[in-house]
């Protein structure tokens, strides 16, 4: 009974007031069309934009007499009565500078005035993306304040904002008309791979910071808002075309092409439909560094080469030529020695491509008081993604259905996302087993060590060379004579091997990943106000998530099948306003529970003031408690990433990861043979710290070896703190705040060193030994050992903090603004070596933009500057700095208003001066366009 009445009591709220419809116009002073306006409801967080021809329609429960204000960058805000229903408007506003009352959706899940938002947010809309800078609308987000993007591919950039930057980036939320855009297997954004058409974008929004209390375990670090064109309001059909080349000194000058057209139309007040499709290609970033992984100051004659961009010299083995030729220890040593590796170029597609189509059908059966919708959306590309490795991503595909009720006051929506690694493929595993096809690494170095000590020998005893100089000799010789029979890129035996280890989903032979994961989401909210005589805005809402792992071994540890599990959450959230509308409280909690871990709850409070005559100066401050669930990789990966095995921390996944390793022959009577095998638990269990095993090496010291015990992972805990300002001064827009940021479970890796006889506390000794030995002890001492690894917590205190300042203003006709963001990692590395926290983001950074929209009739420009601080840069596939730079972007545009086009010539980095914003990507170099946009 109580089921039934919550649900006749929203059918009553949706169905039980009468609507007023207001029309009309809006305009400058020249009589042109202002799109992207803002329409608001004096009083109430109730608002609507502007369409390309300044058209709009505004619904509301409220009675007339009632006003709306008008707002838009560069323009005065202006206020407009309204007497009776049906009435037409045309509004005419003049120009001006301010930003604050532009209207947002994501910071309280309700219409508010940017200005009096609890938190802090940007906002990108229409204007913004007809003046980026960029080659794309997703690119020119990385000119907003507090936002770093950081490039993996021409076709995948990864936005993270206050640190822990990552191109698996799971503490950053991305939302497509209210959908999940994470990627299920992979569980982070691949930027706008499989996203959104920029000609359906109606406006985008930022929240940096912890969003747990609204939006759940995802919203842990920041969320980006996608939200598209309805078509009832924007109809017609639209398109654009952007041609010009991408510039790299590796790769050289290649075209690169974008297409898009949007289509929609309404059939009548009842029903509209929309599609959309682009089509985007070029040639990627070519990664093509040489440096020695290893060690960074040797060149590629150094026997243990391991390049940064060069893959299969990963494996490598210690060689002691004395033991393999029965010589007295000292004769002639023993060296590290890597397999020859072929560089990325050879091995990785670099043909960029990303196709995005969608459909929708909008249908409201009782006009605007109620709107039901479908949308499918299905996004195909080909990139490169760093991870654990590099990876060829070639023909992914990733689609999403939703079907969606909604009004004013409340929605309900149901949807999947699933996604297919199409010929996906480990570019590192690639090389590593090309090399095996050929020959035996047994076989490989049996040859090496069989040529290298009578090579070495004679260039002693006969060639009268220095042991220097014998050994560089004998290391060459004998990697010339190993290498017989090595495939060459470019030969048919070459294309055949390479062919059939991509096409392997085995990564003891081949290369390829096989994921089909999916999960399915339903989630709901209701705003109460209009049931209470608008005296408070109260929302309540949840949602439920099941999860399927599906990649058959490949990624996860479901060679027996697909891996199931789910989470749920509700909130409420109450917001009042008081003092004449100048004092804002926001309180809002939620509780959210994982099937593997104990419930959470999450709250937040903000407090805002509004001050000023002029009500034109907000201060606001918050605090909040967030948390993130472990990602289906944290609990159920099962991964041989080469360097490392990367193995999963959930209860039931620690014995799913069972492997076979080989045992050196001076092992073999303590291992009890050639082989053993390692279950995954002993990640956890049975092993050393790295850093104790890599002091061992140099020190031979037993003392020195270290147990490791990383716990099994829970999900990680947050509480931020923020202030802030907004006003208005003069000319002066100034958006300012500043952040603490307290973790605690903070998750991240632990890389763990498993013996492969022996156990990590030392209790067994090797029998009949005098000294005692430990029997882990001679495993780490003969090479014996496996690295994993490991997720799990940080039993340390985290902190991050950091603050942004913007100030935006008109000089004359031309727009400027500048901004500096400010970001710290507080965490003691020299008391937790092993630890690593992935912050990867610079201390500082300084944005600037100049332009003018109308520098005469209809022609405008804008250029874009960025300049950020170096940074270490520290996740699986690589660590290093990342030097300063410096980027600038620019557009000219022209507006041709009678074919409703615009045309449009710019380029990104035009200064040409190449540069990375991770360890072992590519270069980013310069591209340049142009485009033309019909009815955008």
């Amino acid at each position: 009974m109580r089921i039934l009445f919550i649900v006749s009591l929203m059918l009553f709220g949706v169905l039980s007031y009468a609507q007023t419809s207001i029309q009309g116009k809006v305009v400058d002073a020249n009589n042109e069309p202002i799109p992207g306006a803002n329409v608001v409801l004096v009083g109430k967080a109730e608002g609507t934009t502007t369409d390309f021809d300044g058209n709009f329609t505004f619904n509301t429960s409220e009675q007339p007499p009632f006003q709306l204000r008008f707002t838009s960058i560069g323009f005065s805000d202006f206020i407009a009565e309204v007497t009776s229903n049906n009435q037409t408007l045309t509004i005419t506003l003049s120009e001006a500078s301010t930003i604050l009352d532009e209207i947002v959706i994501s910071a309280s899940r309700t219409p508010e005035r940017i200005f009096e938002s609890p938190v802090s947010v940007e906002r990108f809309g229409l204007n913004e993306i007809k003046n980026t800078t960029a080659e794309s609308f997703y690119g020119g987000l990385q000119n907003l304040k507090g936002v770093d993007m950081n490039t993996n591919s021409l076709t995948f950039q990864s936005i993270n904002t206050r640190g822990f930057a990552t191109f698996a980036n799971n503490r950053f939320l991305q939302l497509v008309d209210g959908m999940d855009n994470t990627a299920p297997g992979l569980n982070f954004v691949l930027g706008n791979l499989v996203g959104m058409s920029e000609l359906d974008v109606q406006s985008i929004e930022i929240l940096p910071g912890a969003s747990s209390a609204l939006y759940g375990a995802g919203a842990f670090n920041g969320i980006l808002f996608m939200r598209s064109k309805n078509p009832f309001d924007f109809q017609g059909i639209s398109a654009y075309a952007k041609t010009g080349i991408t510039s790299q000194e590796a790769a050289g000058d290649n075209n690169y092409y974008d297409f898009g057209i949007r289509a929609a139309h309404a059939f009548s007040d009842k029903l509209a439909v929309k599609a959309n499709l682009s089509i985007l290609k070029g040639e990627d970033w070519h990664a093509n560094s040489v440096v020695d992984f290893g060690n960074p100051g040797a060149d590629r004659s150094n026997p243990a080469y391991d390049g940064l961009n060069i893959y299969g010299d990963e494996v490598s083995t210690l060689l002691d030529f004395d033991a393999a030729a029965g010589l007295p220890s000292g004769t002639v040593g023993s060296a590290t020695v890597s397999r020859t590796g072929y560089s990325e170029t050879v091995l990785a597609d670099y043909d960029a491509e990303s196709i995005k189509t969608d459909f929708a059908v909008h249908y409201r059966p009782f006009g605007d008081d109620l709107e039901f919708i479908y949308n499918g959306r299905i996004g195909r590309g080909t990139t490169i993604y760093q991870g654990a490795n590099r990876y060829a991503v070639s023909g992914f595909s990733m689609q999403q259905h939703k079907l969606e009720i909604k009004n004013d006051n409340f929605f309900l929506r149901g949807y999947i996302v699933s996604e297919n690694s199409g010929d996906a493929y480990d570019t590192r595993f690639a090389a590593i087993n090309i090399n095996r096809s050929w020959k035996s690494d047994t076989q490989w170095f049996t040859e090496y060590a069989g040529t290298y000590i009578p090579a070495y020998l004679g260039g002693i005893q006969q060639g009268g060379l220095s042991p220097e100089e014998a050994s560089a000799q004998a290391h060459a010789a004998a990697r010339q004579v190993a290498d017989t029979g090595r495939l060459i890129p470019g030969t048919p035996a070459f294309q055949s091997a390479f062919n059939t280890v991509t096409n392997d989903g085995d990564l003891t032979t081949g290369a390829k990943f096989i994921d089909n994961t999916k999960f399915r989401h339903v989630n709901g909210n209701y705003n109460l106000a209009h049931l209470i005589d608008d005296w408070a805005d109260i929302q309540i809402g949840g949602s439920y998530r099941e999860y399927e792992l599906n990649s058959g071994g490949t990624i996860f540890t479901d060679l027996d099948g697909p891996i199931t599990y789910n989470e749920y959450g509700a909130y409420a959230q109450l917001q009042k306003k008081f003092l004449d509308d100048r004092f804002k409280f926001t309180g809002s909690a939620r509780y959210d529970k994982n099937e593997f871990f104990d419930g959470f709850v999450s709250p937040r409070l903000s407090l805002s003031y509004t001050a000023g005559e002029n009500r034109n100066h907000n201060i606001r401050a918050s605090v909040q408690q967030g948390f993130r669930n472990p990602t289906t990789q944290d609990l159920f990966i099962g991964l041989n990433a080469g360097r490392a095995i990367l193995v999963g921390s959930a209860p039931d996944n620690l014995d799913r990861d069972v492997r076979t390793f080989d045992v050196s022959a001076s092992g073999q009577a303590l291992a009890g043979g050639s082989t053993v095998e390692v279950v995954g638990r002993a990640a956890y269990e049975n092993s050393f710290t790295l850093n104790s095993v890599q002091r061992f090496g140099e020190t031979q010291n037993p003392l020195d070896l270290e147990a490791a015990s990383p716990g099994l992972i829970q999900p990680e805990e947050i509480t931020a703190f923020e202030a802030g300002y907004r006003g208005q001064i003069g000319k002066f827009t100034i958006d300012l705040s500043g952040y603490y940021n307290s973790y605690s479970n903070f998750i991240a890796n632990v890389t763990t060193v498993v013996p492969f006889y022996g156990d990590s506390g030392l209790t067994q000794t090797i029998p009949g030994d005098p000294n005692n030995t430990p029997v882990a002890i001679a495993a780490i001492a003969n090479g014996d050992f496996q690295a994993y690894q490991t997720y799990t917590n940080s039993t340390v205190d985290i902190n991050s903090y950091g603050g942004t300042v913007g100030v935006d203003t008109k000089i004359g006709d031309f727009d400027l603004g500048v901004n500096y963001t400010y970001t710290e990692l507080d965490f003691d590395e020299a008391r937790f070596p092993d630890f690593r926290t992935n912050f990867n983001s610079p201390k500082h950074k300084v944005k600037a933009s100049f332009g003018n929209p109308k520098l005469f009739e209809n022609f405008g420009f804008n250029v874009n500057y960025r300049w950020s601080d170096s940074y270490f840069w520290e996740a699986t596939f690589a660590d290093g700095d990342v030097p300063a730079f410096t980027v600038l972007d620019a557009q000219i545009n022209y507006a041709v208003p009678s074919i409703k086009s615009v045309f449009k010539l710019g380029g990104s980095n035009i200064l040409g001066d190449e540069y990375f914003t991770a360890v072992g990507t590519g270069n980013i170099g310069s591209i340049y366009y142009v485009s033309w946009t019909i009815n955008p």
